[in-house]
């Protein structure tokens, strides 16, 4: 939410310095997100002063250039070289002086020094328009009126607009701070509770009145569910231009622009009451009939962007006698929008349902400043006050007559909401004792009115500004918030009740996995669990999670899978030219069958680029399905898991599934190149994907033994076996394991060699053995014997050679 300080100090009775006011804001929970200083005109026009053109001769050495002697107040008047065919003797000019930075309208900042030009000394600039960033003129220097006096500061004769701009963190249930006066009201109640009694200066005036009844219209609201009030008014002879500077600086301000005076009005309104307002052209209401309602799914409506939607039975539609005009409370539409030539106006205020509003909002993809309030929900007691307010001022700046009495339809009034809190039911939440009255003061001052009070309880009244309080807990925080979170007592001692063991293993877990990844360069990574079904295929989208009310278009199901998350990571950083990722992310999963919600969480690693960068002493190292496979094994390693082992899937190439102990860990894969297209990567990305649950259950299953370090030295013995090429070490490994060979305590591959020498289709494979017996050390006789049946078999198994 942006908040203009200035617009904010309007509601208040006296202003608050800045920095102050925002350790305010976010001690009563709207949280300050970040201030910022606004200029119009960016520099203030610090350094620039009114000059008086004394003397303007020839440049003697360029015909297009004039020495001037300016005036600017001191007793030493400057020489400045112009350019400007319009300088003249005797004008008052705005000069930037030496020292000064000016911003042109397009180009870069110049900051003023003396300098020497074609040989003629120069200690300033005469200024054009478009050169102060006052506008986009470039005709010559300005010349201003005759009575202003030299030496004075342009920005006391500009006057430009200046301001600090609060962006401020709302949570969702926050609708009433959704306004400056919504934030101007907590700020008195804060400063009733902490200083003195302070009131809202409130805008509204009593002074509204129909000038005549020239333009009666027909209300009919068919569908009071979703439009429980709706109320109207027509201003005849408007004229549509543009707005006045107060009101374009204002909106500017705060990233809102400035279209035409009747536009402006209702943007101007929304910002300071948080009531949406909607102008038609009067024209475009035929037949001098509203018509709130329904129309048939399937029913085409071009909107203000001129594009064509259909319309689904749900969505409500504000129509004339013949048409829809409007998608109530999110779009208007292209035959009804106020444009310069309209002359008259039919000005709405409404409330919709919160419900309605957000699911029509994101059906259409229509993410506008009305739908957001809408479906937060609104003020419903003050449609009519804004109402009145929006077509005073219209009149104010655009003229006109207000043509008919307002019309207000409001069949069920809505009854407000009671609440009841109890004293010890407040200090048991709070953690503090307030005394009753400071309790009164607080809700009061937030437009709570008192129901009924009793020895320990307060039953109060919820102004309609506040529709999300409706329990006790409610009216606790709203007493803390103004009391100020900061002030939350501590307790002297904190009572910590200890982690259940079986949670502990599995935080331990992802601590020792995370330190050993971060130790060989890993970046851990969190990633949102909510996506983009765009990403899944029709085989998927069954037993997607689908969001109800989805935040945006591309965020609307819960993740299937950790892949996609990961990939938008990878390319975020890749369209940066950050091409070397290791990266790792603890994260879940969900997904909807026959038996309802499953949510899993996984552990994955995601590896692109190269692992080692190119140096003077080393050569770039590209991460390779094999690189990723020994880190795999390295990390189960670092678990405590053994005999680990990994087998290619026959339906999926490039990927293989992770052993431990012959159980199911999960899977290793390169990412194919359809995937790798949607995110438009080029490069390879490895992904190593583990269900936490099935690793966690792996390592409760490990049997921790102590034994006495073997005293005997290990032996080693290589063997090069040839064996043909599609012989994986996988194969040796097993006929290995088959062999059961007590004293072979590990084995491992470190060579790879091709030629022809070796025939056809062969290759030759490295291995290294280790032997040891914890009882004595082994004789070459014994390591001869174990060596031979390791021949036997590779001979037997892989139909190996012993290459000597």
């Amino acid at each position: 939410m942006t908040i203009s300080y200035n617009w904010l100090c309007e509601y208040l009775p006296d202003a608050i310095e800045p920095a102050q006011l925002s350790k305010i804001l976010t001690s009563i929970g709207l949280e300050v997100e970040s201030l910022e200083q606004y200029e119009k005109i960016k520099g203030g026009l610090a350094g620039v002063v009114i000059g008086e053109v004394l003397t303007c001769e020839q440049h003697p050495n360029a015909d297009k250039l004039k020495l001037t002697t300016i005036n600017i107040g001191k007793e030493v008047p400057l020489k400045v070289v112009c350019g400007a065919a319009n300088v003249a003797a005797l004008q008052k000019v705005a000069v930037a002086t030496v020292g000064a930075t000016i911003y042109p309208m397009t180009g870069e900042p110049m900051t003023m020094k003396a300098a020497k030009i074609r040989g003629e000394e120069s200690q300033g600039m005469i200024c054009a328009e478009d050169e102060l960033g006052l506008g986009y003129s470039h005709d010559g220097i300005m010349v201003l009126p005759s009575h202003l006096t030299p030496g004075t500061p342009a920005a006391e004769y500009f006057k430009p607009y200046s301001d600090y701009i609060f962006e401020i963190g709302l949570t969702p249930n926050r609708m009433d701070a959704m306004s400056h006066l919504g934030v101007a009201r907590d700020v008195a109640a804060y400063l009733t509770h902490h200083q003195k009694e302070t009131r809202v200066k409130q805008p509204y005036a009593n002074g509204f009145k129909a000038d005549n009844n020239d333009a009666p219209i027909k209300v009919t609201v068919e569908n009071s569910t979703d439009c429980p009030r709706y109320a109207g008014v027509t201003i005849s002879g408007v004229t549509v231009a543009p707005s006045p500077e107060w009101l374009v600086n204002k909106l500017t301000a705060i990233g809102v622009r400035s279209i035409n005076n009747i536009v402006d009005v209702t943007n101007y309104i929304l910002h300071e009451t948080g009531q949406p307002l909607h102008a038609f052209d009067l024209k475009a209401v035929t037949g001098n009939e509203i018509i709130v309602k329904n129309v048939a799914t399937g029913t085409k409506f071009t909107t203000l962007d001129d594009k064509e939607r259909s319309l689904h039975a749900e969505d409500l539609m504000i129509c004339n006698a013949n048409e829809s005009m409007c998608i109530a409370g999110v779009f208007g539409g292209s035959k009804s929008g106020v444009n310069n030539e309209t002359t008259a106006i039919f000005l709405e205020s409404a409330c919709f349902h919160s419900t309605t509003i957000r699911k029509t909002s994101m059906r259409h993809g229509l993410r506008t400043d009305a739908a957001t309030r809408f479906e937060k929900g609104i003020d419903i007691s003050n449609t009519a006050n804004v109402l009145k307010r929006a077509a005073l001022l219209i009149k104010e700046v655009a003229g006109g007559t207000i043509s008919c009495d307002l019309i207000d339809v409001y069949p069920n009034p809505k009854p407000k909401t009671t609440v009841t809190i109890k004293n010890h039911y407040l200090k048991k939440l709070s953690g503090k004792n307030y005394h009753a009255d400071k309790v009164k003061r607080i809700l009061t001052s937030l437009g709570f009115e008192i129901a009924k009070e009793g020895l320990d309880e307060l039953m109060v009244e919820v102004p309609y500004s506040k529709p999300d309080i409706s329990i006790p807990a409610d009216l606790v925080e709203e007493i803390l918030r103004i009391d100020g979170l900061d002030n939350v007592e501590i307790p002297t001692m904190i009572s910590i009740s200890p982690s259940v063991e079986k949670l502990g293993i599995k935080e331990n877990l992802k601590e020792k996995i995370a330190y050993f990844l971060v130790g060989k360069g890993y970046t851990e990574i969190l990633t949102n669990s909510i996506t983009n079904s765009k990403y899944f295929d029709e085989a998927h989208s069954s037993n997607v999670v689908k969001m109800m009310n989805n935040l945006s278009a591309e965020l609307d199901v819960m993740r299937p899978s950790m892949l996609e998350s990961g990939l938008e990571t990878i390319a975020y950083n890749t369209n940066r030219r950050n091409t070397n990722l290791q990266l790792f992310e603890f994260g879940k999963t969900y997904l909807v069958d026959g038996e309802g919600f499953k949510e899993e969480e996984h552990f994955c690693i995601f590896a692109t680029g190269n692992s080692v960068e190119q140096g003077w002493r080393n050569k770039t190292t590209p991460i390779d399905f094999y690189s990723m496979k020994g880190l795999a094994a390295a990390v189960l390693q670092w678990c405590g898991l053994q005999h680990i082992s990994m087998e290619e899937l026959a339906e999926t190439a490039d990927t293989v599934a992770i052993y431990a102990n012959k159980q199911l860990l999960g899977t290793l894969q390169m990412v194919g190149k359809n995937k790798l297209n949607q995110f438009d990567l080029k490069q390879p990305v490895y992904m190593l994907d583990l269900p936490f649950a099935n690793l966690v259950k792996a390592v409760q299953k490990i049997k921790v033994v102590y034994k006495e370090v073997n005293k005997f030295p290990a032996v080693q013995r290589d063997l090069a076996l040839v064996v043909n090429k599609q012989t994986r070490f996988e194969q040796i490994e097993k006929a290995v394991q088959g062999l059961k060979i007590n004293k072979l305590q590990q084995m491992n591959l470190f060579d790879v060699f091709e030629s022809d020498k070796l025939g056809a289709d062969k290759k030759s494979m490295a291995v290294n053995f280790t032997f040891s017996d914890d009882t004595k050390t082994l004789t070459d006789n014994e390591i001869d014997a174990m060596m031979n049946k390791l021949i036997k078999c590779f001979e037997k198994e892989i139909n190996a050679e012993i290459r000597k």
